[in-house]
């Protein structure tokens, strides 16, 4: 009788490492793909779903003011001393006095300026301030309200245009300075690259109307250029851009370039039409 030869199979081993390492890479793409889903989610809740709730209040906002001037009420009114914000915004638009998202404070505006402002608005239910203008920008399609001060959670992400502590108001002597947001959140000021020289900028307060005319556009400045928001708005970092005379201003800002903190785009125009 022959002796059996014990047959060994090679290779089992091998093939259980491999399914082994199968399992994880599997495992590891699952993870990545949630992780990617979860990104896209957060995305565009960020990026869509914060505009059309912070644009829908927004407008909400804007007829509620259009009906209270109509029925001759103050409710809803109001404006812009001393900012009803604690002047921070860390969603990257210019802020006064606060970390360096924006131009510092310029300083109290003179006592012509402040006796021309209305006074502060009133609370809302919520004890937020609520918007007492509307800005209209006709070459943009853009009705905007406007909150005094440039707080960003109770003003700015609530889609408004806020407005700096201590500028002038509507149609005032000196500077109506504003901010807003340009990517998210309502993006108010989202397309004010496209202002030219001789666009409207129309600002509506409890039946008044005062209309300014696009001057100049500085297309870049840094968070700190002071200048901008000035009495007299003249950019304190490019002293050529601006303006040398008294006179009744309008001032816009927003971050440049889109979805980035890193400077300033400011749109200034002068008094044509007041009351």
């Amino acid at each position: 009788m022959r002796d059996r030869v014990p047959v060994v199979v090679q290779g089992s081993g091998r093939r259980g490492r491999r399914a082994g390492l199968a399992g994880v890479l599997w495992a590891g793409a699952e993870l990545i793909v949630t992780v990617g889903v979860v990104v896209l989610l957060l995305v565009v809740h960020q990026v869509w779903w914060t505009n059309r709730q912070a644009a829908a209040a927004a407008q909400e906002q804007v007829q509620a003011l259009e009906r209270a001037w109509g029925e001759g009420s103050e409710s809803g009114s109001g404006a812009a001393g001393a900012g009803s914000g604690d002047g921070t915004d860390d969603g990257g638009v210019p802020v006064v006095g606060s970390e360096a998202s924006g131009p510092a404070d310029s300083g109290a505006a003179p006592a012509a300026t402040r006796a021309a402002r209305p006074a502060p608005a009133a609370a809302g239910p919520s004890g937020r301030e609520r918007a007492y203008a509307v800005l209209r920008v006709p070459r943009l399609g853009l009705v905007v309200p406007v909150a005094q001060g440039v707080d960003k959670r109770t003003v700015l992400d609530k889609g408004y245009a806020g407005q700096y502590p201590g500028t002038a108001g509507p149609g005032a002597q000196g500077n109506f300075a504003l901010a807003g947001h340009r990517n998210t959140h309502g993006e108010p000021f989202r397309y004010i690259n496209r202002l030219r020289a001789g666009d409207e900028l129309i600002v509506d307060l409890r039946g008044r109307r005062f209309t300014y005319v696009v001057g100049k556009v500085l297309s870049e400045t840094t968070e700190r250029d002071t200048g901008v928001i000035a009495p007299v708005p003249r950019s304190v970092v490019k002293p050529d851009q601006g303006y040398s005379e008294p006179g009744a201003y309008i001032t816009l800002t927003t971050c440049t370039p889109e979805y980035s903190s890193k400077y300033r785009l400011v749109v200034w125009g002068t008094l044509l039409r007041s009351p």
